[in-house]
């Protein structure tokens, strides 16, 4: 009995390593491109800021390593977006096998719209919400008060900030695939919903690291895409008689 589970398993053990091998492969190789280009990448993510202030015109770091560190995180970051799609392609092939014939199908569309919401949250964090922050932050400075932002700490803001955004504008995509799966229907979003705003504004809050500002930025456009999520799940879920169905 044993051995023939043992059996069972090792097709599935020896899939699951060549998969994460292959996002392991990806995330390096898009990472070592993305570190060869990171001068050029990081004076993209400066720009905002040199934008936000006259006053700054340069960052400084305080130890030695930092601004290796600080361009090593960047590569780092920048490989894990890019390789997003294939992150999220390998995980749904090796889930595959257990779904049926059209499910599988739905690869590609799972992974174009998953990845098209991650863009979309990075991309509005990055041109509508951080300038508007660094523009309030910079508005304390004076002749008098000068900013010395460090390198590695601008950095981690704004990579803070991209992550935040793009994993939260996942929640319509999640909320869609509840729904196809038969777990949801739009109605328990419904009558769920001030209890799951309330979730969105903690977890907002959690995700800025406690910058007010950012949390509302954040919470806001994350309530109308719940709206949106609920839309979507009652037009797009297939009827289902499934007794694990929430409603």
């Amino acid at each position: 009995m044993l051995a023939g589970s043992l059996e069972l398993l090792v097709p599935h053990h020896q899939e699951l390593r060549a998969r994460l091998i292959k996002i392991f492969l990806a995330i390096f190789v898009c990472t070592a491109i993305a570190y060869g280009l990171s001068d050029h990448i990081a004076r993209i993510f400066l720009a905002p800021l040199f934008q936000a202030s006259p006053l700054i015109h340069k960052l400084v770091y305080t130890n030695l390593p930092d601004a290796f560190i600080s361009y090593i995180k960047l590569a780092l970051l920048v490989g894990l977006v890019t390789s997003f799609p294939i992150i999220l392609y390998q995980i749904w092939m090796f889930i595959a096998p257990g779904l049926k014939s059209s499910e599988k199908k739905l690869a590609l569309v799972v992974v174009f719209w998953a990845t098209l919401l991650f863009a979309a949250g990075a991309a509005f964090a990055f041109l509508a919400v951080l300038p508007r922050m660094l523009h309030f932050f910079m508005s304390y400075a004076t002749p008098n008060l000068e900013p010395l932002p460090r390198f590695g700490g601008y950095l981690t803001f704004v990579a803070r900030a991209m992550l935040a955004f793009g994993l939260s504008f996942e929640i319509p995509f999640l909320m869609v695939m509840a729904g196809k799966a038969g777990f949801v229907k739009a109605d328990y979003f419904r009558k769920k919903r001030f209890l799951f705003y309330a979730a969105i504004v903690v977890l907002a809050f959690l995700l800025t690291a406690g910058d007010f500002m950012a949390t509302a930025m954040l919470a806001i456009p994350l309530f109308g895409l719940y709206e949106a999520g609920i839309f979507l799940t009652a037009l797009l879920s297939a009827e289902k008689n499934n007794p694990n169905t929430l409603k």
